[in-house]
């Protein structure tokens, strides 16, 4: 069914209520299962609905407590976006994928977080940014947040300002400029698997359609 749009321009009708919402159902108790130097696992106690809506009972959900990520699609002025390969231990597999890392800075904004990545992956600066997508990559499991940004107006960073230091998995990055219809066509056949560079890449294409006016501020989300 089709949604009106209010003069201020929200929307009114149907779909004005499809939008997540932060909620909490109440938790009993919590026990920290293990902690590591990235991430941590968690067992909370929820108190849920009991059997038919009757009453409540309690269910342990176990779960990755994840500081969270950022990615940066960057777009080039000739439509090219920039894809890095680099070996994953956990899935066995060498991936394509956007330059990305985790907020392992406490309180960092994420949009920091892809600019950093982008200058420490790249050696690229941009000077345009939006917000592509905003998502949990597995609600199930993980409290895990991932922020793909648009970066475009893109710069080379003299290797002199890149205060890295490439090791382990980053050591042997590999870089390629794909057509961002080209890297849409790797998405459908199947070729590309990680999950903020599918993702990223697919909500690029909706967004070009407008010429990427309809985006989100970074800040805004």
């Amino acid at each position: 069914m089709a949604s009106d749009t209010h003069p201020d321009g929200r929307r009114t009708g149907a779909d004005a209520k499809l939008a997540d919402a932060p909620d909490a159902w109440p938790v009993e108790r919590s026990e920290v299962r293990y902690q590591g130097p990235k991430c941590g696992m968690r067992t909370d106690w929820v108190v849920m609905p009991g059997a038919n809506g009757q009453g409540t009972s309690l269910a342990a959900r176990d779960y990755m407590v994840h500081p969270g990520a950022a990615a940066a699609l960057a777009l080039d002025d000739d439509g090219r976006i920039l894809l890095l390969r680099q070996y994953r231990h956990a899935v066995r597999h060498t991936m394509w994928e956007l330059p990305a890392g985790m907020i392992d800075v406490e309180g960092e904004d994420p949009l920091l977080t892809a600019q950093r990545e982008l200058v420490e992956e790249a050696g690229l600066r941009a000077g345009r940014w939006h917000e592509l997508a905003d998502f949990f990559p597995t609600v199930g499991f993980s409290d895990e947040r991932i922020h793909v940004y648009l970066a475009r107006d893109l710069s080379e960073v003299p290797a002199e300002e890149i205060d890295f230091v490439r090791e382990h998995e980053e050591t042997d990055l590999a870089a390629e400029w794909v057509p961002l219809d080209e890297a849409v066509g790797l998405v459908m056949a199947g070729r590309l698997h990680n999950a903020s560079t599918v993702i990223g890449v697919l909500a690029a294409q909706a967004a070009a359609a407008d010429g990427f006016a309809s985006l989100r501020d970074p800040a805004g989300g």
